[in-house]
């Protein structure tokens, strides 16, 4: 796999690769979009899997219940990352951000073994025990809902629009602002806290050129982790009463997509 990071430098690492999961081991980490979640955990059979930690970085909060229910809880240690990175070529990953950050949860997992996990993931970086910034959180919810209400906003509206973080934030803010409000009520809701404000202010943070992974899906033809995202907004929502028509206005347009020129003339300002 070849790295180009301006963070981390350019460099190769060399993978043994397979089809699936053919002996234990002490972590695996999923890293495939939800779209794919289900073919992938067919390559990870819990009777091989052994006592090995299941690390879904996957986008969404519904997630790790489906995981719980194949592999047992004690197995699952949901995490987050926040990052800008993306896959040009097959085996060549471009990593866009200044950053990155993972936070590592499990409510049954022993603390101990999320700490080591934890100093191992710290400790990846090409030249020396310098990676990602990596955290261990007692609060999986707040952990999980911090993720999604950055997320949902900026996935919903780049792909809604096809343009990047900056033009989102300038010919779209009043849009981003309600749909921030929306999405940290959910939050809320979820007994996870969130404060529109700061959100905010992470985005103005950002390069203006940034993209979201589900525009970047979009730009592709690939399929969309709509549902894991601004589906589960929805249903989490519904379920606590929360009123969020913006969300919902977004998350039936990308479902039924406009024609192009219909797109141009229909767009919110």
């Amino acid at each position: 796999i070849r790295v180009r990071s301006g963070r981390f430098g350019d460099f190769t690492a060399a993978v043994e690769a397979d089809t699936e999961l053919c002996e234990p081991v002490d972590a695996c980490l999923i890293t495939v979009k939800h779209t794919a979640l289900d073919a992938a955990l067919e390559r990870v059979r819990p009777e091989v899997l052994g006592d090995g930690l299941l690390v879904p970085f996957l986008n969404g909060v519904e997630h790790p219940a489906t995981l719980r229910a194949r592999y047992g809880a004690a197995r699952v240690a949901p995490a987050v990352i926040r990052v800008e990175s993306t896959r040009t070529a097959p085996g060549v990953v471009e990593h866009g951000s200044p950053f990155a950050e993972i936070d590592l949860t499990g409510e049954s997992v022993p603390r101990g073994r999320l700490d080591a996990l934890a100093g191992v993931l710290a400790a990846t970086g090409p030249t020396g025990p310098t990676g990602p910034t990596v955290r261990v959180v007692d609060d999986e919810a707040a952990t999980l809902w911090a993720k999604m209400s950055f997320l949902a906003p900026f996935a919903l509206l780049t792909t809604r629009y096809g343009v990047a973080l900056g033009e989102v934030r300038t010919r779209h803010r009043e849009e981003l602002t309600a749909l921030v409000a929306e999405t940290a009520a959910v939050s809320r809701a979820c007994g996870a806290p969130a404060d529109p404000a700061v959100a905010l202010a992470r985005y103005d943070a950002f390069p203006p050129d940034t993209k979201s992974s589900m525009q970047r899906d979009a730009e592709a033809g690939r399929p969309l982790e709509l549902d894991a995202i601004g589906g589960a907004l929805l249903r989490a929502a519904d379920r606590h009463g929360v009123s969020v028509p913006v969300a919902r206005g977004l998350v039936r347009e990308l479902e039924e997509p406009e024609e192009p020129e219909e797109l141009e003339g229909n767009r919110r300002h």
